[in-house]
């Protein structure tokens, strides 16, 4: 087919020529010049293939649940320059080379029991100001008190309980308490697809990008635009391409996620009407119903003089003659 060997595939079937994606690219990047959101384009035998990161706005109205532990089971989150504990887990990297009596103590049970990252991840409910003065003094001057007091908050039960009832989410640890919660409407998120990425599968690298366990089949993809009119995405349309075709402003149109079974497509001349108050939707309909009775009016006038001829004609017939 012609149309597949020069072409862009948008969805089954469907086909755009190189060179209108090409100049629709072209406009997207200038508008994000200068940010993360520029596409990326490149030909691998002969077929175009954009890929990038693609913005995604959290639609839903029903809880999502969140995977209990990651993949890899990782316990500590890795060590941040910016967040306020990395200075203690510095320091406590820095204890195990200072000398051979330090790394004697490093390898105590103490130590091995709660280390700096997690004791500040645990410890939700801050002790008293002198308790927690104490530990920061003890911290600095590494000294053996200081280990042991800190080693004496949690005990190795209570350490695997913890471990239990956390998980990550993105990098980030929450309670298990909050592994069932829905995210802020119109809150935005990104993903990096390809052109050749269809529906579900986009959908499959966001929820796995959150380590969320429902399954891609409860949720589809929405264009939203800002005249209100709802498109949703088939499962064989590809999602980056359709986004460049709709021009790089999220202000005219965006992409969303949202429940399949609870969101219905609205379609252009449905949308017009929508942002209009209630009193001027029942205007609307009041000269819509005016207007309709009218037509049914000028009907059964036609029709009752169409029926009047042809009973007129029926009687000036001779008897026995036939219609043809």
């Amino acid at each position: 087919m012609d149309g597949s060997q020069d072409g862009v595939q948008i969805g089954e079937n469907k086909f755009i020529s190189k060179a209108t994606v090409l100049s629709h690219l072209k406009t997207y990047n200038l508008y994000y010049e200068g940010q993360n959101l520029q596409l990326r384009h490149r030909e691998e035998e002969e077929e175009l293939i954009i890929e990038g990161l693609l913005n995604i706005f959290w639609g839903l109205r029903r809880p999502i649940r969140l995977q209990m532990q990651d993949d890899h089971e990782r316990i500590r989150p890795p060590p941040s320059s910016t967040s306020w504990h990395s200075g203690c887990n510095l320091d406590s990297q820095g204890s195990s080379t200072d000398t051979d009596g330090q790394q004697t103590l490093e390898q105590s049970p103490p130590t091995l029991e709660v280390t700096p990252p997690d004791s500040k991840y645990d410890d939700n409910v801050e002790t008293d100001e002198e308790d927690s003065e104490t530990s920061a003094q003890l911290l600095r001057t590494k000294s053996d008190a200081g280990v042991l007091r800190r080693g004496q908050r949690r005990s190795p039960s209570d350490q695997r309980k913890i471990r239990r009832h956390r998980f990550s989410i993105n990098g980030h640890f929450y309670n298990h308490k909050t592994a069932v919660f829905t995210p802020a409407f119109g809150s935005v998120t990104n993903v990096r697809i390809n052109s050749c990425m269809t529906t579900p599968q986009v959908l499959r690298v966001l929820l796995n990008k959150f380590k969320i366990e429902n399954s891609p089949e409860d949720f589809a993809l929405y264009l939203v635009h800002t005249s209100g009119e709802r498109v949703k995405l088939k499962r064989t349309d590809f999602p980056l391409v359709l986004r460049v075709m709709q021009g790089p402003c999220e202000q005219v149109c965006k992409v969303f996620l949202m429940e399949e079974d609870l969101v219905e497509e609205v379609t252009y001349d449905v949308a017009q009407y929508i942002k209009f108050e209630m009193p001027v939707l029942q205007s609307f309909i009041t000269k819509l119903k005016e207007e309709e009775d009218r037509e049914v009016q000028k009907l059964r006038r036609r029709y009752n003089y169409l029926r009047c001829i042809i009973e007129k004609q029926l009687r000036g017939l001779p008897e026995g003659a036939k219609c043809i």
